[in-house]
């Protein structure tokens, strides 16, 4: 489809999120709303898949994701078999809004470490294995501390991992701030005009060293796990100075992560020059006249949004206007 905004209505239940959830698999080789693959087959299948057609920077191009739990997935991009989705996301952009994404916000630290580091990966591609490969080290040094703790090998073998985890630590923690700085004033902005005030994600800078590390090696032995580092580390998102984990409202919440994904629409856009595609669910749903209006306004130029709702909005005119009934959809 042509550059544009696409509405698709229809009542609870007809299959919109699906809809949303189907494009988003095939343009990034996962769900947007699980994690659990096997939930994506329709009850009483045994195997789903995703065919998706259409252009990036005027190239055209077709994805083809199949699911047959518990085999691993298998994704094609113009035929040609890719590793996993990491490629297919290194080559296409989309981005999702749903109400489930309101765990970064409301979820614990796990959940915004996790969003960082997607994130980098469509940012700075040549960082993408950066959290992996300093996961894989923790790991290794873990090992190597239980195997000291149990009496099976000396200390001195925790060293080349101590040093490996701080040297990809420190890259990894450096990442993330430059990241999450260059979020900020985008997110602060689209907050403000959604009416969330002085809004900010924090990642400070704090670096990773073997003298640090060292430092509480016996510690570390006797819990067989390492307590240091940007794996235990928080991006905590507040407004005026309010953790919105603890403080927030469901609204200002939802206006967060909203503000979020336009934030990361806009570096995207500025980055890969052409904005990714961002599809929007239920997004109207707890928002005011005042801010439905803002929204609309502050929608990517130049590429495609998909946005549903249960009814046509009146702040939006949609290029393209889809109704969804069970079983059928009516483009218009």
């Amino acid at each position: 489809m042509a550059p544009g905004v696409v509405l698709v209505t229809g009542p609870n239940g007809v299959g919109k999120t699906n809809l949303l959830e189907a494009i988003h698999v095939g343009a990034q080789g996962f769900s947007p709303r699980t994690r659990a693959e096997p939930r994506l087959v329709r009850f009483g299948a045994s195997a789903a898949r995703v065919r998706l057609a259409g252009a990036e920077a005027s190239t055209p191009f077709e994805t083809e994701v199949d699911l047959e739990p518990p085999t691993a997935k298998r994704i094609r991009l113009n035929g040609a078999q890719l590793s996993g989705g990491d490629e297919l996301r290194l080559r296409l952009s989309a981005l999702a809004f749903t109400p489930d994404r309101l765990a970064v916000v409301k979820g614990g630290p796990i959940v915004r470490r996790a969003y960082l580091d997607r994130m980098l990966g469509r940012l700075f591609p040549a960082r993408a294995k950066l959290p992996s490969d300093y996961a894989r080290a923790v790991a290794q040094r873990n090992a190597a501390l239980r195997q000291v703790r149990l009496g099976e090998s000396p200390l001195d073998t925790v060293a080349p991992w101590t040093a490996q985890v701080a040297a990809l630590g420190a890259e990894l923690d450096r990442s993330r701030a430059d990241l999450a700085n260059a979020l900020g004033p985008g997110f602060a902005d689209h907050a403000e005009a959604l009416g969330l005030l002085d809004a900010e994600i924090a990642y400070p800078e704090e670096g990773l060293s073997i003298e640090a590390l060292e430092a509480r090696l016996q510690r570390d032995v006797e819990r067989g796990t390492t307590g240091l580092g940007p794996h235990l580390r928080d991006a905590p998102i507040t407004s005026a100075d309010r953790d919105l984990r603890s403080y927030g409202s469901q609204g200002e919440q939802r206006t967060a992560v909203l503000a979020l994904v336009l934030a990361e629409a806009e570096l995207l856009a500025e980055r890969r020059g052409e904005p990714p595609l961002l599809l929007l669910d239920d997004v109207f749903s707890e928002l005011d006249a005042a801010r439905a209006e803002a929204l609309v306004a502050r929608l990517p130029r130049g590429g495609q949004t998909v946005v549903t709702a249960t009814e046509r909005a009146g702040v939006l005119e949609p290029d393209l206007l889809v109704t969804v009934t069970p079983g059928i959809a009516l483009a218009a």
